[in-house]
């Protein structure tokens, strides 16, 4: 298995952006995925997830996505004490 990079949102549409210049040029998919160091797979999920987007777009997206795991997190907890709640007023358990 290969090492496996974490690339930042600015780093990604940095990328696609020479890809973009790249393949204008007459570049093939693969030379251009080569030379930015991502595989064809990784070019076309980023393309196709940040692909339209503008910079101050991407951050946000990615900032809604957090709050939105973070959000997911305490409806789980606060359904959680919820549950628990219910079991221990009820006498008959």
């Amino acid at each position: 298995m290969g090492k496996r990079n974490r690339h930042s949102t600015e780093q990604i549409i940095h990328k696609l952006r020479e890809a973009e210049v790249e393949l204008a040029k007459g570049r093939t998919i693969a030379e251009v995925c080569k030379q930015i160091g991502v595989t064809d797979q990784t070019y076309y999920r980023w393309r196709k997830e940040y692909g339209a987007l503008k910079m101050d777009q991407a951050r946000r997206l990615k900032d809604l996505e957090r709050e939105n795991s973070r959000l997911k997190k305490v409806v789980a907890d606060l359904t959680l004490d919820n549950a628990i709640l219910k079991e221990a007023a009820n006498p008959n358990f």
